[in-house]
């Protein structure tokens, strides 16, 4: 049975009155959505394609359609300059280019790759800029790189070196800079090579490539392979060409490119539309239409037939979950804290917030299993003298972790300006830009939580809203149990239509990538 209210009294959350009275509230209803939607994820989606597109793989290896390895280790046959365009459609409309330049430098190479996009979120036009630079090595051996990656007025920017199966990495700048490093069992290979890689080699249809993908702005690993399963007649701008076709498979994601004879990139697809065609200098960068089509939150929403009456009073959702093993999800991800998921069918439960947490900050445990969710990470720079100074200005001295967690929520939620932007979230760049969107807000407060004492976690996953559900980020703080809290629409606990579908940062948040255009949800009770 399908019962709604509307009564505050069912709404156990304890956030203020006030947190209904949204700022985007006093626009006209058309606006009202396209503000709200500012807050959701959908930029997400485009730095996940980003990482898809490559920074740093492992050695390549490959078999042949005989079984005989080989490649590995060969001397690149790059001898001069080369730079190879590619222009960028989303849904048949052109939004942006890329360019991947490489060149002879003494005993190296030196690789360029640049990557603009113009995507319409939430009805505006946003533009996103990516350049990486490596050194790399005769064999295509990554020796360092720089990587920057800028949307308005925000950035990230990470760097990093290798030496004896080691890189160091260097994110941020300033004040925000933070180092570490990452242990390797082979050198890796520069990604922006692997449009380079292929020139004047002898491919063949039944050869198989298998690599690890290894991204330093998430610091996240993901096996690919790729095959070469066919040949195709393509014509692009008016050029015929048969053309090798490699099919590989990652994140629970097909995709697929097709090579000239001579090992050029011809074409290009991802997943949600997104593909690129060779092109020249002159013509990528010509005819841009800004994603004046099609709006990227709406493609990446997920549409139910029946929908929710008054989502943020309810304290029960039962919904069926379908597309969760062909996107290559484990779906052990949804079970835990308020919900429950079996046989296809999730209930989600609203928690109920404790008077006391049962501990004073900041919290003190031995507890292996809670030492991640108390210090600082990529992103979620909790140790940073801004962070932890904004942190205790904004506790007040108070020593009771539910009330230093409203405030700090609370302090979020009003003080940063909800606005899409695309780049991996920095909580430091937020505090200092007071700008972005539902990860932002997420990424800053788990850090202010940390930064006083209080463990938390990121959330990612979807979230009702106007007939559909919308990727969305929010955090989980620990108080005395797991308790949702979303400092984007200002609840705590989080209403019960956020589906949480992992937690963790953009390392994690990859796992969601399969699930786009694949999950199917259909809404069965709530109450």
């Amino acid at each position: 049975m399908r019962t709604e209210s509307t009564n505050p009294s069912l709404n156990p959350g304890g956030y203020s009155p006030r947190s209904h009275q949204r700022p985007w509230l006093s626009y006209g209803a058309g606006r009202v959505w396209a503000k709200r939607l500012f807050n959701l994820s959908g930029p997400v989606i485009v730095i996940l394609w980003l990482i898809m597109i490559g920074l740093v793989i492992w050695k390549i290896h490959y078999t042949d359609k005989d079984g005989i390895g080989g490649l590995a280790g060969e001397t690149s046959n790059i001898q001069a300059f080369d730079s190879g365009w590619m222009e960028v459609f989303l849904k048949g409309e052109k939004v942006g280019w890329c360019v991947n330049h490489i060149s002879p430098v003494q005993d190296n190479y030196l690789v360029e790759q640049e990557i603009v996009l113009a995507l319409n979120l939430a009805g505006k036009s946003s533009v996103v800029n990516s350049v990486t630079r490596c050194v790399v090595g005769h064999q295509l051996e990554l020796k360092n790189f720089s990587f920057k990656m800028t949307s308005g007025a925000v950035q990230f920017q990470a760097s990093g070196k290798v030496e004896n199966n080691r890189m160091s990495i260097e994110t941020g700048d300033g004040r925000a800079r933070r180092t570490g490093i990452i242990q390797m069992t082979e050198t890796p290979m520069a990604t922006p090579v692997m449009s380079h890689f292929f020139k004047n080699r002898q491919i063949q249809v039944g050869q198989s490539f298998s690599f690890p993908v290894f991204d330093p702005s998430t610091m996240a690993q993901e096996p690919m392979t790729a095959k070469v399963s066919g040949i195709d007649r393509l014509t692009i701008n008016g050029i015929d060409y048969d053309a090798f076709r490699l099919e590989a498979r990652m994140l629970g994601k097909n995709l697929k490119s097709w090579l000239d004879r001579d090992g050029n990139v011809l074409k290009e697809e991802g997943f949600m539309g997104f593909t690129l065609f060779r092109s020249s200098a002159e013509r990528a960068r010509q005819g841009i239409a800004g994603g004046k089509k099609g709006d990227l939150y709406e493609m990446a929403g997920v549409r139910v037939k029946k929908g929710i009456q008054a989502a943020d009073s309810l304290n029960y959702l039962k919904i069926n979950i379908k597309g969760l093993e062909e996107g290559g999800f484990y779906p052990g991800f949804l079970n835990g804290g308020r919900q429950k998921f079996q046989g296809g069918v999730l209930e989600i439960v609203k928690e109920d917030m404790l008077e006391s947490a049962g501990f004073s900050i900041p919290y003190n445990s031995c507890s292996i299993e809670m030492n991640p969710f108390v210090k600082p990470e990529l992103g979620i720079q909790s140790d940073a003298g801004q962070i932890i100074e904004k942190a205790r200005d904004i506790a007040d001295n108070t020593t009771d972790p539910i009330v230093a967690s409203r405030r700090l929520l609370n302090w979020v939620y009003e003080n940063i300006e909800k606005r899409p932007v695309i780049v991996v979230p920095s909580a430091l760049e937020v505090l200092k830009t007071r700008t972005g969107d539902c990860n932002e807000h997420a990424t800053l407060l788990t850090a202010l939580l940390r930064a006083v004492g209080i463990p938390a976690r990121m959330c990612a996953g979807l979230v009702y809203m106007r007939g559909m559900f919308y990727y969305h980020a929010w955090c989980e703080i620990y108080l005395g149990q797991w308790v949702s809290a979303d400092p984007t629409f200002n609840q705590m606990p989080a209403d019960v239509s956020h589906i949480r579908l992992t937690t963790g940062g953009t390392d994690r948040q990859v796992a969601i990538i399969g699930l786009v255009d694949r999950i199917g949800l259909e809404i069965v009770e709530y109450h």
